[in-house]
């Protein structure tokens, strides 16, 4: 059995590029959209590192933080893939995600300045994501006018 070449692309992109020569035609897949993405995976991590060295190391010392931290990792996550991948459901995905965050960023952020008690150590949403220079705040409304700009349009009767 022969492979023969598709013109005017690598092998690597051939192996690895889009399946029969498609491209995303989402605008999620370029630009800002990719700039919201690595954002979002980049939150993923520092919140699951974060979290989870806590959890291991010092659990005893701040539970309800620790697990809001990892409970934020998880929704980082979420949106991170869902925002990745093309289609209405994803999307539809990615918009739940994004405003689990965003009321959680709200209500842990307002329950860590009513009661700082139960907050001896931060979480990522602790004071409205404070220790990430407040990025946990701004990043779910950029990631709702992103999503509601990027929104998957109704197909055209007879499309």
């Amino acid at each position: 059995m022969t492979h023969h070449p598709e013109p005017g692309r690598t092998r690597l992109q051939q192996r690895f590029g889009p399946r029969g020569g498609g491209v995303r035609a989402d605008r999620k897949s370029s630009g800002f959209g990719r700039l919201v993405v690595v954002v979002y995976a980049v939150f993923s991590l520092s919140a699951g590192v974060r979290s989870l060295y806590q959890i291991l190391t010092d659990f005893g010392a701040a539970p309800l933080p620790y697990l809001l931290s990892a409970f934020a990792a998880a929704v980082y996550v979420l949106a991170t893939v869902a925002l990745a991948r093309p289609g209405a459901r994803w999307h539809r995905v990615a918009v739940a995600a994004v405003l689990v965050e965003l009321c959680g960023v709200l209500g842990v952020g307002l329950l860590s300045v009513l009661a700082p008690e139960l907050f001896p150590e931060a979480s990522v949403w602790s004071h409205f994501g404070q220790d990430y220079g407040y990025v946990p705040l701004v990043l779910p409304l950029v990631g709702l006018v992103w999503l509601w700009r990027s929104r998957p349009r109704a197909a055209a009767p007879g499309a």
